[in-house]
């Protein structure tokens, strides 16, 4: 099980300008634009090593976006100032995921401004507006070299999140032990003060780390 990618709601000034921003801290390119059309969201993708990436979202003016609570949830953290939005998990075989949690995957998709769409099947996305701290799990359901970040190694390596919570939660959920859920990844687990979830991101650069 390895950390697939990171979320992060954009500000009010809006997807690409948060995009942009995010990227110039840390010191990539934004690399791709695409619709989640079933979750009524759009997103500007950041490559980082190790195939991880951040994705940045935001909700569509389009009525699917009200109906569904991921976009709903995206328009929420939007709305309170943006930030770091969730975090999702990578699995070869959802399958053991679905037996052991009881609960039935939902496909997936998204369309890049290139019009390749990229498919997936996933566990615990509803979840993210009312339990943030839970990451959802995934199964990609297309080749290694479509899938964001494939083949892009820029400098830069998501080393480590901070998560506020209780670590017991997030370990059952995934069915991990607390010392080392992810294989790839280090998180550092702290008292929540206020909402449970990710509270920052540590990046390592060649100018140094940075911490989002």
């Amino acid at each position: 099980m390895r950390l697939d990618h990171v979320s992060y709601a954009a500000e009010e000034d809006g997807l690409r300008e948060t995009a942009a921003r995010l990227a110039a801290v840390i010191g990539v390119e934004p690399v791709d634009v695409g619709v989640h059309p079933r979750y009524g969201t759009r997103n500007v993708v950041l490559p980082l090593a190790g195939e991880h990436y951040i994705e940045v979202l935001e909700m569509l003016d389009h009525p699917v976006a009200e109906r569904v609570p991921f976009g709903r949830a995206v328009r929420e953290r939007t709305r309170t100032g943006g930030g770091w939005f969730g975090w999702v998990v990578a699995v070869d075989d959802l399958d053991p995921v679905e037996r052991r949690l009881g609960r039935e995957p939902l496909p997936g998709n998204r369309r890049r401004a290139d019009g390749t769409e990229l498919r997936w099947r996933q566990i615990g996305v509803n979840g993210l507006g009312v339990d943030p701290l839970l990451p959802f799990v995934r199964q990609w359901e297309v080749a290694t070299w479509l899938r964001p970040s494939a083949g892009a190694e820029p400098p830069v390596r998501l080393a480590s999140l901070r998560l506020a919570g209780d670590p017991a939660r997030v370990c059952g959920w995934l069915g991990r032990p607390a010392s080392s859920p992810l294989h790839d990844v280090d998180i550092e687990w702290v008292a929540p003060r206020g909402a449970p979830g990710v509270l920052s991101v540590r990046f390592e650069t060649p100018t140094g780390p940075v911490i989002i």
